[in-house]
């Protein structure tokens, strides 16, 4: 059974508390907290998703996965700690070097060491661009649409990178969580999960739906 992270990009205004508990109620594994600078991206969440993961922080006990899409990494690290997530992902293209790649994982260690760290690709990255970093991280997210606008449909060539980096990992006995995250519904979870990926974010099917329970159990099958 894989484990449902789940977006809270498109939470309506006025109904967060609502949502953050109906969404606990409905056992999903964690809280994927998008956090854009509109400068990565063009979208900016950053205020609002520092207000949400406080929020959340207060009032629930469940693990905050958070998606750095910034340029400012560092920056984002240290507002972002402050919520003390499970696990903090920036992106390997926000990096000018492989040392500058290096450095963060070894930043996010070193600032808190109860803190996971992620790697993330776009589409057009190749997966083996992430391969001489994968023993130092604990988990891979590959992004399944262009990172940056919730809705999208899940881009099918993405499938074959979670394939092969799942053969990698199994070949070379890596211990490493594989993320998939975008146009994730029940319609395109099966192949997701069939191609490798045990941890799936979904935003827009979960919270379009009239019980989350219900659409979480059969994300997670």
């Amino acid at each position: 059974m894989v484990e449902i992270s789940t977006s809270i990009l498109s939470v309506k205004k006025g109904e967060e508390s609502s949502t953050f508990f109906e969404l606990e109620a409905g056992k999903t594994d964690y809280f994927h907290i998008d956090v854009m600078d509109g400068k990565f991206v063009e979208k900016n969440t950053y205020k609002k998703m520092l207000e949400y993961a406080s929020y959340i922080k207060r009032i629930s006990n469940l693990p905050l996965d958070v998606h750095l899409m910034v340029e400012n990494v560092k920056e984002a690290i240290n507002d972002f700690l402050s919520v003390e997530p499970n696990i903090i992902t920036f992106h390997l293209e926000a990096c000018k070097s492989k040392e500058e790649v290096f450095e963060i994982i070894k930043y996010i260690k070193i600032k808190e060491n109860n803190c996971k760290v992620g790697i993330s690709i776009k589409p057009d990255t190749k997966i083996e661009e992430i391969y001489e970093f994968l023993p130092y991280i604990h988990m891979c997210l590959v992004m399944t649409v262009e990172p940056g606008k919730g809705g999208q449909t899940l881009i099918k060539d993405t499938l074959k990178k979670i394939e092969e980096l799942k053969r990698y990992i199994e070949n070379n006995n890596i211990e490493i969580d594989i993320e998939a995250d975008g146009g994730i519904n029940l319609a395109t979870a099966p192949d997701v999960k069939k191609a490798g990926a045990n941890i799936l974010v979904s935003g827009t099917a979960i919270l379009m739906a009239n019980d989350f329970k219900v659409i979480i159990d059969e994300l997670k099958k």
